[in-house]
């Protein structure tokens, strides 16, 4: 927490410069007594400091960003060359005074304006050189900051549509299952308190244990079990339903995706067939994949429904949201039989 706190950072990264400055002016054999070296640096150290927030702060926002370069190339050099006599004149004026014995003469300030060439060299470029730095340091930090924002806000957006898809979802399963109920209740079937109970278990689930991205399999694999039981409720002996697991691995997957599939099935499957509808689930699981087929008869070719997609394509869009595109939905429907096929894998999630 303490070295987060950006007046501390910004107080380390100039400590650093100064510590980097003044050490190289030991290196050698000639070298200054550390008092003379600090005095002498102190003075490059204020303009260096003014230099480089005016640079950070001022110029590349105001200017650099909306692409007014030549007038930022200009205010750049005015400023540097502004606070490299700004640095002369602490020198000779405030620095010297304390180190050097008098008598000794003392540059004017018209001199140490003028005198072009010996400011570029001498001071201009340790100047911009360690507020070039810290520019390039702040522009880093501020992308990466911004690359974190973005991610982050990403984040939240995936959230938030993974949870409308959701709730798009859930209020249709249960409109089905609610209809289911009220056909049975219509008729008095003794069936009904069971088919409530069914439905208890699954609200359970879906309000109070699914509530995160991934669950494992075994218990969406419970929950397709309890909503079998209550089809075969409304459709007794009339529907042939063949429900097969293999499973090796509790893998993960994303809560009432499997749901949907199966009741898409019922719905546009057997609700649709007068006859002797048939439903075949195949759920396994191999290494991290998860692959899931259901294969239903149609009564014929299906015709195009917006509301009738809407079960797959809010399928859809939560596994791209997900997954990205590491994932398989495929549809066939041949020989009067509709069958899906969804192929996850756990490495894949995003």
């Amino acid at each position: 927490m303490f070295f987060q706190n950006r007046i501390v950072q910004h107080a380390l990264f100039w400590i650093a410069i100064a510590v980097l400055s003044v050490s190289q002016d030991f290196i050698g054999p000639q070298s200054n007594p550390f008092a003379v070296t600090l005095a002498y640096y102190l003075c490059y150290l204020v303009s260096q400091i003014l230099l480089a927030y005016i640079l950070a702060y001022y110029l590349l926002p105001k200017f650099y960003i909306k692409k007014k370069y030549i007038a930022c190339i200009a205010l750049t050099i005015v400023f540097v060359y502004i606070f490299s006599v700004l640095s002369r004149f602490c020198t000779v004026y405030l620095a010297e005074p304390l180190i050097r014995t008098p008598p000794f003469v003392q540059e004017s300030i018209l001199n140490i304006f003028t005198d072009i060439k010996y400011m570029i060299f001498r001071y201009s470029f340790p100047i911009f050189f360690a507020a070039a730095i810290f520019m390039f340091v702040k522009l880093f930090v501020d992308y990466k900051k911004d690359k974190e924002k973005i991610l982050l806000l990403n984040k939240e957006k995936s959230d938030a549509e993974l949870k409308t898809l959701k709730a798009q979802l859930n209020p249709h399963f249960l409109f089905n299952t609610l209809n289911n109920i009220y056909s049975l209740s219509i008729d008095n079937s003794p069936k009904t308190p069971i088919a409530i109970g069914k439905l208890s278990e699954i609200l359970d689930y879906v309000l109070y244990r699914c509530n995160s991205d991934f669950v494992s399999i075994s218990s969406e694999i419970e929950l397709l079990k309890n909503y079998i039981e209550l089809e075969k409720l409304r459709y007794d002996e009339r529907l042939e339903i063949h429900f097969k697991t293999d499973i090796e691995n509790n893998n993960v997957i994303p809560p009432l995706i499997l749901l949907s599939l199966v009741e898409n099935a019922f719905k546009h499957g057997a609700g649709e067939d007068s006859g002797s509808p048939k439903i075949w689930i195949d759920l396994k699981t191999k290494n991290s994949s998860i692959i899931f087929n259901i294969t239903n008869t149609i009564f014929e070719t299906p015709k195009t429904n917006k509301k009738g997609n809407i079960g797959l394509i809010n399928i859809q869009k939560q596994l791209d949201l997900l997954y990205g595109n590491n994932y398989s939905l495929n549809t066939i429907i041949e020989n009067n039989l509709f069958k899906v096929t969804l192929i996850t894998t756990t490495n894949h999630i995003k």
